[in-house]
């Protein structure tokens, strides 16, 4: 909605004095003069860059319009104060290889949100762009931003966004390394947007459930905790960087979506969704689930800041391609005087070991587990509900009261902070220290040895030679600044 007021109507009412012995031609005159003083104010300039009033609409532009990224608009389409107008990817139309099915790109995904909100208003249209540049330059009644891209461009694309005074949505990792996660953590403060990370299950009831029983002591104290994810690499026969150059697909700017990586030939083995695989743009499978399935852990006992980390590849690996799996160990130091747990994180099919707590109980293709001196809690990843073990414990402990307020929905947060309501829980502050944790397990597996982590000074001990991974490479042009 756009504002009209008089620039000048503090000071000249002409427009309410017309005197009788005036002539048609002076009348005319200065009616044309006054109504030229009339000025068109987006509502965003009446209550600063930021304002979004609480009865409108937000606005959402999306960038990197994939499988993520469609998914949080048809989240965002069941909100009735939501409204995507426009959206960038440098893909027209993204066709999976193996399927040559298509999933996603501007052609298909403008027409679907064009099908949804013409059902409400007829005439409206969803602008699409190759370059969320040229997006955020001319789309002026943008209010946010919500990034769905590779991993490689999060940082990137959040950075400009937020310094335009957009509202920001990022899918996780929060970003492609641990520089960049502080950085985009920095300017959220310095510009203060409302920003929400996509980690999904930090909204639901489950996880705040498993907290309170975790700070409860449902359990005791805990010793242990145990994450797993099954999925391995999408290219599993890959040994390194795929050979060979093949044709760009129609109506795809492959130099955009290197961006700021160094230019190489395009190949399917890459895009779509397949870029998870290499180290260029994607931050492998810890990368993808450790900001759902690390969650309840950091959130539960405040983790942050490991200082010893050992990490062991599962199949072949390379300075250009993720291993199969990895499993990897992290020590927190003491804080407040108490020793904090163990953690350890499992993927490509390597799960931890059995704990008698949990009897016959299975464990389930993807989860946590904690593990204390009188039981086990187990959840199912991304903020599934607390499981007791053994089940004697189950009818002795007592269910503490609710202290973690429940979430009105994940995007729902969102919207209520875009429009000055509190801050979403899985805020850019959150999200970036749960994604560095996710991280410095990718840095643990490419070192091929244990580090010791100096986080103050963000480097590894004695090994310089990381720095590259610490802080990434940037393509002139597309350095964050």
């Amino acid at each position: 909605m756009e504002w009209i007021i008089p620039s000048g109507a503090a000071k000249d009412n002409s427009l309410m004095k017309i005197n009788p012995s005036t002539t048609r031609r002076q009348f005319i005159k200065r009616a044309s003069t006054a109504v030229a003083a009339f000025t068109i104010v987006p509502r965003h300039v009446l209550g600063g860059p930021r304002f979004v009033p609480p009865s409108e609409k937000v606005n959402i532009a999306l960038v990197g319009a994939g499988g993520r990224g469609m998914g949080n608009v048809r989240a965002l389409m069941e909100l009735p104060d939501a409204q995507v107008i426009a959206l960038a990817d440098p893909a027209g139309a993204a066709h999976h290889s193996a399927e040559d099915k298509v999933r996603g790109g501007r052609q298909p995904s403008r027409a679907e949100i064009e099908k949804h909100y013409q059902a409400i208003t007829p005439n409206f249209k969803c602008n699409e762009y190759a370059d969320f540049r040229v997006l955020l330059e001319k789309e002026k009644a943008v209010d946010a931003v919500l990034c769905a891209t590779p991993d490689h461009l999060h940082a990137y694309v959040s950075a400009i966004s937020m310094r335009a005074g957009k509202h920001m949505y990022c899918e996780k990792p929060l970003t492609h390394n641990i520089w960049e996660a502080r950085e985009v953590a920095r300017i959220a403060r310095e510009t203060g947007v409302a920003t929400q990370m996509g980690n999904q299950g930090h909204a639901k009831v489950g996880i705040r459930q498993s907290v309170e029983f975790l700070q409860a002591g449902a359990i005791g104290t805990v010793r242990e905790i145990h994450a797993w994810n099954d999925g391995g690499r999408w290219n599993p026969t890959l040994l390194g960087k795929p050979e060979g150059a093949h044709p760009v697909p129609a109506g795809m700017d492959w130099d955009l979506w290197l961006g700021p990586r160094a230019k190489r030939d395009f190949h399917p083995a890459y895009h779509p969704v397949t870029w998870r695989d290499f180290w260029a743009f994607g931050c492998a499978r810890i990368g993808d689930f450790a900001c759902h399935d690390l969650d309840a852990a950091t959130w539960a006992f405040d983790l942050r800041d490991p200082v010893r980390l050992e990490a062991f590849s599962v199949g072949p690996t390379n300075d250009e391609i993720a291993p199969h799996g990895c499993v990897v160990h992290y020590d927190f130091p003491t804080r407040n005087g108490k020793q904090a747990p163990r953690v350890t994180w499992y993927d490509g099919g390597v799960r931890p070991r059995r704990v008698e707590a949990l009897g016959e109980f299975r464990l389930p293709r993807r989860g946590v587990l904690f593990v204390g001196d009188k039981g086990a809690i187990q959840c199912d990843g991304a903020g599934g509900a607390p499981r007791l073990f053994p089940e004697s414990l189950r009818t002795t402990f007592k269910a503490p009261p609710e202290t973690i307020k429940r979430s009105p929905g994940h995007h729902r947060e969102w919207l209520d902070a875009c429009k000055g309501g509190p801050a979403p829980v899985s805020n850019f502050e959150y999200g970036a220290r749960l994604t560095e944790i996710g991280l410095l397990g990718l840095l643990a597996v490419r070192a091929g040895k244990p580090i010791e982590w100096d986080a103050k000074k963000m480097l590894v001990k004695g090994m310089p030679a990381l720095e590259p991974i610490i802080r990434g490479t940037y393509r002139k042009g597309w350095e964050i600044v």
